[in-house]
């Protein structure tokens, strides 16, 4: 996609890049004066977030969550895409390798508002819709953490399956916290930019209130996790108890049947005229015993 201003008045300019090329990197150095270094910071797909100066540019890299569902959660990439800031006087530049919401979210503000800004009001407003994005990430974790629990206590499921998901549920709570917090740095930076105090802090208490739900969420996912081996083990030990509990009825009966089953010839009680309703009898005493035993056991 081409290099395109979206954005321009008397006090700044808004340029935005998608899916750079090298021409446009090149491109970017020569008209801006930007280091390479820090326009190759923006094409790894890794990259933590970040913030640099260098003369009179600065730099945000930031990472922003994504709704993609990725398979493999091993790296920041696979639940985030990053979005650098470069901030030189009255020129804000992006560039991000996708679609992100928080762009175009900037360009309808931008668009539905009379009044003109700066760029460092634009690098915030950015800043402000990553921070929703991972508020809105966390509220569907949760939600779905809610769903699965409902399923494990409430409904007979698939326990194979509920661990699956508990684990990619834990996997991408875990990296979204990497990410905000490695962010703290990059966020504090904004009071160096010349804004307002309270704008400032409304950016921190955001970054903290999400940041404090990831890890209420990773608390409440890990203790989901134990109550779900717990009750795993439990269901185990009653499949367990009640095998038990048959065997120990059967154990006599068949020790009976066994001695009956034996193949002497001297065996008195087999030429009894009732004995086979005698043995009938007494295997059903003892299965009534061990009952009564049972049930006062509280077995």
């Amino acid at each position: 996609m081409p290099i395109d201003t979206i954005y321009r008045d008397s006090q700044c300019e808004w340029v935005d890049v998608e899916a750079p090329t090298a021409e446009d990197m090149k491109f970017l150095h020569e008209r801006y004066e930007i280091n390479n270094l820090l326009l190759e910071d923006t094409l790894d797909p890794n990259h933590l977030p970040k913030y640099e100066e260098d003369g009179n540019v600065k730099f945000f890299l930031f990472r922003e969550s994504t709704e993609l569902e990725r398979k493999n959660l091993n790296t920041i990439s696979d639940i985030s895409t990053k979005i650098g800031v470069f901030l030189l006087d009255k020129t804000i530049i992006t560039i991000h390798r996708m679609k992100t919401k928080s762009i175009n979210e900037t360009k309808k503000q931008l668009s539905n508002s009379k009044e003109e800004t700066t760029s460092q009001n634009i690098a915030l407003m950015i800043a402000l819709l990553m921070m929703k994005s991972f508020d809105d990430e966390a509220v569907s974790l949760m939600e779905t953490m809610d769903n699965i629990e409902n399923e494990i206590f409430l409904k007979n499921t698939n326990h194979t399956n509920q661990i699956r998901r508990l684990y990619k549920l834990k996997r991408k709570s875990g990296l979204n916290s990497r990410v905000l917090t490695i962010s703290t740095d990059a966020i504090d930076k904004f009071k160096l930019l010349g804004l307002q105090d309270s704008e400032v802090v409304d950016l921190k208490d955001k970054h903290k209130d999400v940041v404090a739900d990831f890890d209420h969420l990773n608390i409440q996912i890990t203790n989901l996790i134990g109550m779900f081996l717990a009750l795993s083990d439990q269901k185990a030990n009653q499949v367990m108890k009640v095998l038990a509990i048959y065997s120990v009825y059967f154990l006599p009966i068949t020790f009976i049947a066994g001695v009956y089953g034996m193949n002497f010839e001297n065996m008195p009680e087999l030429h009894t005229q009732h004995g086979y309703f005698y043995t009938l009898g007494l295997m059903a005493l003892i299965v009534i015993c061990t009952f009564i035993y049972a049930r006062r056991k509280q077995w």
